[in-house]
């Protein structure tokens, strides 16, 4: 399946592709195919070979692990606009070290790893081009590991819930959890159990207000005390 133009406009805005001129930019787009996922669908396991990285378009992905107990573990809740799998195309094995699974119908944008990385090696320049994007990523992953190892499980959840409002968010804000709770729970190291305390306390409060999977923020203010 060929890319529309708007969906070409919207892989550009990548930072994966920002940094690319517009030849190299065709390059790595001729190399990638779409890719449907039906809900709970597995798009590739861990150990597998790796070939391509992806670019999820619309739906969610989880990417997880699992124990030796065989228990599943969330490390990644991907979102439309996130990228995944393309730290593999610098390292020495190229394998997936996780799961990858949808939650929901999902679509993804593939692309080969091999063609990328022959890009960047025709041209330094964009490679400090990158390098500069992915540094930028690596502080907000130095904070997401600040507030699972520093934090208790209310702080971690507040964060994740004042994380959903848009940035035009007023004071009252109904946010719609499309996440699964126990997805969210797993990705924020909190218990199932834990987890809906935490949610029935803060009601309790008067912070928020839940029904199902939507969560109303009643107070915004209130909640950014807590951290």
């Amino acid at each position: 399946m060929k890319y529309t133009q708007e969906e070409i406009q919207s892989i550009k805005s990548v930072y994966l592709f920002d940094a690319l001129e517009d030849a190299q930019f065709n390059k790595v787009i001729s190399s990638g195919h779409k890719v449907e996922l039906s809900p709970k669908q597995t798009l590739f396991e861990a150990g597998q070979q790796a070939d391509n990285f992806y670019l999820l378009n619309k739906g969610q992905i989880k990417l997880f692990g699992i124990s030796a107990d065989g228990d599943e573990k969330v490390l990644e809740i991907i979102r439309p606009g996130d990228t995944f799998a393309e730290a593999i195309m610098f390292m020495n094995k190229s394998i997936y070290p996780v799961y990858a699974q949808a939650i929901e119908r999902s679509e993804l944008s593939s692309f080969n790893m091999k063609t990328f990385v022959s890009v960047l090696h025709e041209s330094p320049e964009t490679c400090f081009h990158l390098l500069a994007s992915m540094s930028r990523l690596l502080r907000a992953r130095v904070e997401d590991i600040n507030n699972l190892s520093l934090h208790n499980a209310t702080y971690r959840l507040v964060v994740f819930l004042l994380e959903q409002l848009p940035e035009e968010a007023l004071q009252l804000s109904a946010i719609h959890l499309s996440t699964p709770k126990s997805v969210i729970a797993s990705r924020l190291s909190i218990q199932p159990e834990t987890f809906s305390r935490i949610l029935k306390r803060l009601s309790k409060q008067g912070l928020i207000e839940v029904s199902n999977n939507d969560v109303s923020l009643l107070d915004v203010a209130g909640l950014k005390r807590l951290l």
